[in-house]
């Protein structure tokens, strides 16, 4: 059986680390993707792959993957650069049709799923999962989701999605390319925006459709206070004697 959450003790470890992290009087008030890559690979036993895959931590002894995230709450999260085979070709056409325009999106929603699948078969996996960390003001939330299995490997489903291009934006600076706006059917809100016109960033506003409200997600606040120079001196004369 697929154990993808973490239990109650990793997810106190992986508060009490990140707890730690934010004490160092040097960190602001962010926590970056790639200290929470390895913070969850660390907690769960795994590795970061630092790579362009659509996984980022994996675990092979348990054939488990994780998608990682971590913005402040009014952030967009970019999914993927979605660099679109005949996009050129595709973009124009979808001007001029309904149809080219749900073609355009369809690829765009392939493009994801494929992008996943290719983890699962590379890496040999059983499952990928969504890490996943908001900071808003004070406050740390975290959670995690199944994301897709073996099995089922498709995230999103192309007859959830109408598209529709945004109307450009004017700034004092210049104006802004109209983005390819994914609206989903069943609650008629903006899911996605691939920016296709300039570079390919593809935004998940959807995500937060996904954060859950019950007791599945964790809280914690940022400490009260950060270490003063004679405590960090201790911590690192501490962690320097560990590495002798």
């Amino acid at each position: 059986m697929i154990r993808l959450l973490s239990n109650k003790d990793e997810l106190l470890k992986l508060e009490s680390i990140l707890t730690g992290y934010l004490k160092l009087p040097f960190t602001e008030d962010t926590i970056p993707g790639s200290l929470m890559e390895s913070v969850l690979a660390t907690v769960r036993n795994g590795r970061v792959l630092n790579t362009y895959d659509f996984i980022d931590v994996i675990k092979e002894s348990d054939k488990i993957g994780w998608q990682v995230k971590s913005t402040k709450h009014n952030t967009p999260v970019t999914w993927k650069r979605a660099k679109i085979a005949n996009s050129s070709e595709l973009i124009s056409e979808s001007f001029k049709s309904d149809e080219a325009l749900s073609i355009l999106g369809n690829s765009i929603i392939d493009f994801c799923n494929e992008h996943a699948k290719e983890s699962i078969l590379h890496y040999n996996l059983d499952a990928i999962g969504y890490s996943r960390l908001i900071v808003n003001g004070n406050e740390i939330y975290y959670f995690e989701r199944l994301l897709c299995t073996r099995e089922n490997p498709i995230i999103f489903n192309r007859e959830d999605f109408v598209w529709k291009w945004s109307k450009p934006k004017e700034t004092k600076k210049k104006e802004q390319l109209p983005a390819l706006h994914g609206v989903n059917k069943n609650n008629n809100k903006k899911w996605f925006a691939w920016h296709g016109l300039g570079e390919n960033q593809l935004h998940f506003s959807g995500e937060k459709e996904w954060w859950p409200t019950d007791g599945s997600l964790l809280k914690f606040n940022f400490p009260s206070s950060k270490l003063n120079r004679d405590e960090l001196m201790n911590l690192l004369e501490s962690l320097s004697s560990i590495n002798k």
